[in-house]
């Protein structure tokens, strides 16, 4: 908190980093001092894959090989996800935003719908809330691409992208110089929309971060 109070006018700042494992799930209030600077500042709130944690790092307990912690990456992200917008943190922060770096994103889709579901049923549990969890979803987080998901057929990314409805939050990210990292030649599908792999590219961050 005052690092970002220390640091958040200055120009060369454009986002507070945490790490996708915490000690407790980020829509705890024991976090809300931080989103608090961070709103204030008008800085965005990074989320990368990676930290320790008190439990395994999957949903099942520790894997046997790096690959499976790898592919299960997006069932931190859906945690917090969860946990974010049941928690109340974007009523009682409203000019926030989060960004989910090397996550994922095809994964959102099910997750609102479910979110969504279980908020009809549960309601009661959730006074704080007056939307629906996806609207929260859609107005608050930004994606970024790597490593994204690639389907068989462009189509099918196609049809992911019409369900999420956040065609405006998703960013470019090469992920560069690890290993897997995505070309921005390569990367975006050349069958998408040239406006929509415009956006993707640029357009989304520049908005997002103030980018001149």
């Amino acid at each position: 908190i005052e690092e970002i109070k220390r640091l958040g006018d200055h120009p060369g700042y454009i986002q507070v980093l945490l790490a996708t494992r915490t000690l407790e799930p980020m829509g705890r209030r024991k976090y809300w001092k931080i989103y608090e600077a961070a709103q204030d500042h008008n800085l965005a709130i990074a989320v990368h894959f990676g930290g320790q944690g008190m439990g395994p790092i999957t949903g099942g307990g520790k894997p046997s090989h790096y690959i499976e912690d790898h592919a299960g990456m997006a069932q931190g992200f859906q945690a917090q996800v969860t946990s974010l917008v049941y928690e109340g943190v974007f009523e009682r922060f409203p000019g926030l935003n989060f960004v989910l770096i090397e996550g994922g994103f095809a994964w959102t889709p099910a997750l609102m719908w479910r979110m969504d579901s279980c908020y009809k049923k549960l309601k009661s549990e959730l006074p704080q809330l007056k939307r629906l969890p996806s609207e929260y979803i859609r107005d608050h987080f930004y994606m970024s691409t790597q490593p994204m998901e690639e389907p068989p057929d462009p189509a099918y990314l196609e049809e992911m992208l019409e369900h999420m409805d956040m065609n405006d939050k998703i960013m470019f990210a090469s992920d560069y110089p690890h290993w897997d990292f995505d070309s921005p030649r390569r990367a975006i599908p050349t069958s998408l929309d040239k406006g929509l792999r415009r956006d993707i590219m640029a357009e989304n961050a520049r908005k997002l971060y103030g980018l001149e």
